[in-house]
């Protein structure tokens, strides 16, 4: 008598429906199996739309990005207005003389003039951006290299 596939015949009452029950629970495992993979296939489709929805929107971002340094090197004022409408940069003096500071696409002449404005947020700005700066410890001529060094970087 093969255990594996046991003949019919063989069996007990008892044994055909122990059996019967076997196969029953190994179909509805199966099943079961087919409906994780399924699951699964789906959360790996809809990590897939996120990744590339994210992507979107980096490259989105980093278009409006380009068009506000674009208009800041026209216009320091409108350029700041853009990019704090659209969210790329927030209102907070810290947080725009930390981006003058990095100056990443940006006219130094155009960081200049927004710098030299009389408006109160500007010299607020222009503190900040000084503040962004370190100076500790040095003499005002090194400070003053400092500054150079920063202005061709």
């Amino acid at each position: 008598m093969d255990l594996c596939h046991p003949d019919p015949g063989e069996l007990s009452s008892g044994e055909a429906e122990e059996l019967q029950r076997i196969k029953w629970h190994r179909k509805q495992l199966l099943e079961d199996i087919q409906k994780l993979k399924d699951e699964i296939e789906d959360v790996f489709a809809q990590i897939d739309c996120f990744e590339t929805a994210e992507e979107s929107r980096m490259v989105q971002k980093e278009k409006e990005l380009g068009i506000g340094r674009k208009k800041f090197n026209m216009d320091p004022v409108k350029g700041i207005r853009y990019l704090t409408e659209h969210k790329l940069l927030t209102p907070d003096v810290q947080d725009i003389a930390q981006f003058l500071y990095k100056g990443e696409g940006l006219n130094k002449t155009a960081i200049g003039t927004y710098l030299g404005e009389r408006d109160p947020i500007n010299l607020q700005v222009l503190q900040a951006f000084v503040d962004c700066h370190e100076f500790a410890n040095l003499n005002l001529v090194q400070a003053l290299r400092v500054m150079r060094t920063k202005e061709n970087a």
